[in-house]
Formats: structure tokens, sequence, C-alpha cells
């Protein structure tokens, strides 16, 4: 006799993990008009970017104009979901607070109608029916709750992979041996060990000498144990301890998995002993010395749940791997890119101290990340997204980073909810050229990239109207925003020359008029407007995302809006003898602007009017699409 309650949903697709992936997953596929249930087993979403951990979210740009980024050329920065929740955050949460994220994230979850969110709770099991998932097992302890979910699309965006294990399905552990994919970089034989987790902390610098005295437990460490390893960032002149340390790592030689709970208090013992070391100084260090200037510091929280990085890894329709990311390797299923280093660590961590704690090997280009690896080889209704994808170890060691987990989350969540409208199974897609051709299309209607691809949507009127605009600078004219792309991808580290097309798509005004200016779009005869979608510059180029690290975060524009982007605008219609104006927007900061309008209008020249912006003299519009 279990006291569980039992209950019954019913939904189109099931995510399981409400992390980096999971949320942008679920939002994608709510928003593509299906309905969906998003499991999380914390009681906050997130995941490795929660309150509970609090990582940063880095992906394909790395860190911005410092590395992938060079304004109106390279522009690396993830769109669609994952840039909404960094603007999000830059003008909502200027404090830099992690709670604020978890509300952002539960925030932009909970607005969704289509979706249905059920935190502190665990997928346990599935009932499978053939090859097929039929229904979920998930239980909610704390309110003793059981819920029997039947879906049509099943997607374990759970890191572990514990949705899918349970289906069966196969994955990897430890990292493959050279030969098995000829990857230079995979050890000579296969073995089980992989990247270990990170606990940080954070600490607050006051006006008096505040006291640590470490418990008994804490590990020690000595100079010579950490002479590889940075407590500050190289340069700062006054040592800063506010956030740290992504190197504390262990566990990965053990098992991430079945061994969290002994990693969690061996990665305690490591954080403690840091701080202990940073404080006191290593053993032997005479009573009142300060070696690392941290007298005034004191802890302010440490994370008690580890943030994992590796344990399983999916097999899917393809396995990505280090030659794929290295050589840019074309898909024509592509759902997503990367482009953060191949990001090794030592498996033993700190407890490896001869050897750097990472080694960074180059990403030449941007690349490709297709639907197959995201899609079981022997569950037909089974997806996944985020570090469990199917890559090899290599592979995984780009891909695992959160904001490219994210932009994989929103193509895997858009694929399932389009396969549903279409009634097909997802290991059909990828063999389905209309079908790819419509995901890419929504994808890229949502303002993801995707490389080498544009704007075919035969459905948006802005592609038939001429365009004007009251006035324009070289390089930027007016025609650019009908034109199918949506950032630039052609200077250093951006996509292969091959791939690429040296174009800024955007129309830049004159900054020698002075605003307000205006664009134009007219129709050769009227039409029933029903969407208006803009897409504004957001400095794609620049590093941006929530950061505890102050000198970090010191190198964004946080706390504000982009500077590119649109502040103030009117949209106005003119239906045959007037101008009418349709409606106003005042404080904008974000980058993709959806516009409704019921009943639809019938006009035949639509216009819009920049009267500010948020820093810069000109006025930036990427794109606009129309709706009938």
């Amino acid at each position: 006799m279990t006291v569980l309650a039992e209950h019954r949903l019913q939904c189109d697709i099931l995510v399981a993990g409400g992390g980096a992936a999971g949320v942008p997953c679920a939002i994608a596929a709510a928003r593509c008009g299906v309905k969906v249930v998003l499991v999380q087993d914390r009681p906050v979403l997130g995941g490795n970017a929660s309150s509970e951990i609090r990582m940063h979210m880095v992906g394909a740009n790395a860190f911005g104009q410092h590395d992938r980024g060079i304004p109106l050329k390279t522009e690396a920065r993830e769109g669609g979901i994952v840039e909404e929740i960094r603007l999000e955050n830059a003008v909502r949460n200027p404090q830099r607070s992690a709670a604020m994220c978890d509300l952002i994230l539960y925030d932009l979850c909970r607005a969704e109608e289509n979706l249905t969110l059920l935190l502190n709770t665990s997928v346990t099991g599935v009932v499978l029916d053939g090859d097929a998932i039929v229904q979920a097992i998930a239980d909610r302890q704390s309110t003793e709750d059981r819920f029997i979910i039947t879906a049509k699309t099943f997607i374990d965006c759970t890191g572990d992979g514990r949705m899918g294990a349970e289906a069966g399905a196969p994955f990897m552990e430890g990292r493959e041996a050279r030969a098995a994919y000829g990857e230079s970089l995979a050890p000579e034989k296969a073995d089980a060990k992989r990247l270990g987790s990170s606990m940080v902390l954070q600490a607050r610098k006051h006006d008096r000498p505040m006291p640590f005295i470490a418990p008994a437990w804490a590990r020690s460490f000595t100079e010579d144990d950490l002479r590889l390893r940075l407590y500050t960032v190289p340069g700062d002149e006054q040592p800063s301890h506010e956030y740290g340390y992504w190197w504390a790592e262990y566990g990965g030689t053990r098992d991430t998995i079945k061994e969290n709970e002994s990693i969690r208090d061996e990665m305690l013992a490591i954080l403690l002993g840091i701080w202990d070391h940073v404080k006191n100084g290593p053993p032997g260090t005479p009573a009142g010395a300060d070696p690392h200037n941290a007298s005034h510091w004191a802890l302010d929280w440490f994370g008690f749940l580890p943030g994992k990085r590796e344990s399983r890894r999916f097999v899917g329709q393809h396995v990505l791997t280090q030659n794929d990311v290295l050589a840019s390797t074309p898909f024509e299923d592509a759902i997503a890119y990367g482009g953060w280093p191949l990001d090794l660590h030592p498996p033993a961590g700190i407890d490896a101290p001869d050897l750097d704690p990472c080694v960074q090997h180059t990403v030449p280009h941007l690349y490709d990340i297709p639907l197959r690896a995201c899609v079981s080889t022997t569950v037909a209704n089974l997806m996944f997204a985020g570090r469990n994808i199917s890559a090899t170890h290599v592979a995984f060691a780009s891909t695992r980073v959160m904001a490219t987990c994210g932009v994989v989350g929103q193509g895997v969540g858009t694929a399932a909810a389009i396969a549903i409208q279409q009634v097909q199974s997802p290991a059909s897609l990828t063999n389905d050229p209309t079908m790819l051709n419509a995901i890419q299309q929504r994808l890229l209607r949502d303002d993801c990239y995707l490389i080498a691809l544009n704007n075919e949507d035969e459905e948006d009127l802005a592609k038939q109207a001429r365009i004007t605009a009251s006035s324009e600078q070289h390089g930027g004219p007016a025609v650019q925003v009908t034109q199918g792309q949506t950032r630039c991808v052609y200077g250093e580290k951006g996509v292969p020359p091959d791939r690429r097309e040296a174009c800024n798509p955007r129309w830049m005004s004159d900054p020698a008029n002075t605003l307000p200016a205006t664009l134009t779009l007219e129709w050769e005869a009227p039409i029933e407007l029903r969407e208006v979608q803009l897409i504004f510059d957001t400095g794609l180029h620049r590093h941006l995302t929530l950061s505890h690290h102050d000198g970090y975060a010191a190198s964004m524009h946080w706390g504000k809006a982009q500077p590119e982007t649109v502040r103030d605008y009117t949209l106005s219609g003119h239906e045959g003898t007037n101008w009418v104006v349709l409606l106003e927007v005042r404080g904008n900061y974000k980058r993709r602007c959806v516009h409704l309008f019921s009943p639809a209008l019938s006009i035949q020249k639509l216009r819009i009017t920049v009267s500010a912006t948020n820093g810069i003299d000109h006025a930036r519009i990427v794109e606009v699409r129309a709706y009938a």
C-alpha cells in the first residue's frame, strides 16, 4: 500500500528536467500550440544556473568581444529563448540575484497557458508499448502525490537521463577510445572517467576582520596544491573573493550518479578547505597573517548541490564527434549551433594538482548540432536535449555548456511540437525534408540562428513589400530587414568561409539625421495584417550572462537595456487615405517583439517610427515580418 495519491494527466509532450535545456524546450513547444507538462525534480528551475548551484550560463560566443565577438562582424551569442532569458535578467535583475533568476524562469513558464509545471517532482518510471513510451510515472514526495502522465512525445532534459534510461534507451558513459571515432583528443583506451562536478561559493567583504574556522573534516591545501588554480581574476589590483571556484572540481573518477551524495560530502570538504586556505593560509601560516588579502571577507553562501558536468549521454541517430565540431560539419537537420571550446578537464579535478584545471581546445568556427543527435535510436518517441545528447566525451566538452544546451532545447521542443501537429513520430523527422524545413523555418521565425539558413517563410508578407526609410547608413540599407538574415557571422571565428555571407543584416538610420527615423513597408495592394514581428539589435557580439563575479559582470552592459536596442517606437498603418497609429511602445529592451491585431487590419503601408534607443545615436532594426 502507498500513501501517494494518484493523479492522471494527459498532454502532447512531457519534458523531464527544468534546467537550461528543459525550460526553453518546454516553452518553445508550448508556444507552438501543443500541451506540455514540464517535470522538475528541484524546487526551482534553471539547473546549474539556478540559485542552488549558480554557475554562469555561457555558450557559443565564449567570452564575447574577448573571444568570439566583433561588432557588426561576428555575433555569436545565442538568440531565441536563451536571449530572452538573458535580457530579462539584465534589466529586471540589476542586483544579480540568483533567486531573481529563478523567479524569471518561473515567471516565463507560468506565462504559457499551454504549459503545466510540476516542481519538486521526479520521473521515476515509464510504461512502454512496444518501442514507444506511453506513460511516465512521476512522484512528488513533498505532497505525497504520484502523477501518471500520458503523452505522445517524451523529452529527456534531466541531464542524468533518468527517463530515457528507464525506457531502456542506450547510452554512453565515460571516455571513448581514440580509435572509436578517430578523435585525436580522446584517450588511447576507453575508460569510465568523466568530467567532475563543482560547487561554488559567494563571499562578502566587511568593514572589519572576519574570522573563519574550518570544520575538522575540511581538506587542507598547500600553495603547491593550488599553484595552477587562481583564486582571483588575473589583473585585479585588489584580490576579489566574491565568487568562486569553478575549478573546485571532484568526482570525475567516480560514478557521478550513484555516488553523488558522497561526492557532495567530499566537495564540501574541498570547498571549505580552499576557503580556509584563502582566509588563513596553508598549514604553518603565522597567526594574524593575511596571505591572500582576505581578512575582511566572509562566506555569504555556498552550495550543497554539486553542479554536475557529465553522466549519461544517449546514443542518437547520429553521434556528434570532435571532428564534426572542429570541421563544422554541415547537417541538413541542424536545429542549433555551438562554439564553446572543446573544454576538457582532468577527471581527478582538484586531486590532479600537476594538471591545469582545464585545457580548452579552440573551436575555429560555429558548428551545427543536428536533430539526429537528439532522437533515440530505439525508443520511437523519445528525444533528448541538454548535456545528455548523443555526443562523444570530447564533442560533449563543447556542447555541454548551458546556453548551447538551451538552444538545443528550443530546437528539440519546436521539432517535437511540429511533429505532433503533423502526426509524425520523432524517429521519422530526420528523413523528411519537408518536416525539417518546417522546423527550421519556425526556429528562424522565433529568432534562433541556424548556420547558412535564411527566412524562406512563404507566409511572411514583409518579403513582398517595397522597403524605404527616412535615412540609412552605408552598409545598413533598409532592404536588409527582409533579406532573411538576423546577425553577422562572417568575421573572425564566425561561420566557415564556404557557409558565410559578408553582409550586415539590419537597417541602420543615418546618425546625421536625428531621431525619430522611419522605416516603411508598402505593398502593391492592401493586405489583412494580423501580426507584426520585429527583431531589434541587442549587441550579440558582446558577452551577456548572469554572473556573481563583480569583475566579470563589470565587462557587460548589465542592469540596463543593451545600447543598440530600440527603446521607443510606434507602428502606423495606411489604409489608403490616412496614416493611423496602431500602437505605441515605450521602454522596450527586448530583441523579439511580436504584435498581434484582432481583428486583422486592412492596410497597404506599414510604418515603424523609432523615436529613441537605449543608448546609440541611430535606429537599428534587424528584421521585420508581417503575417495575414
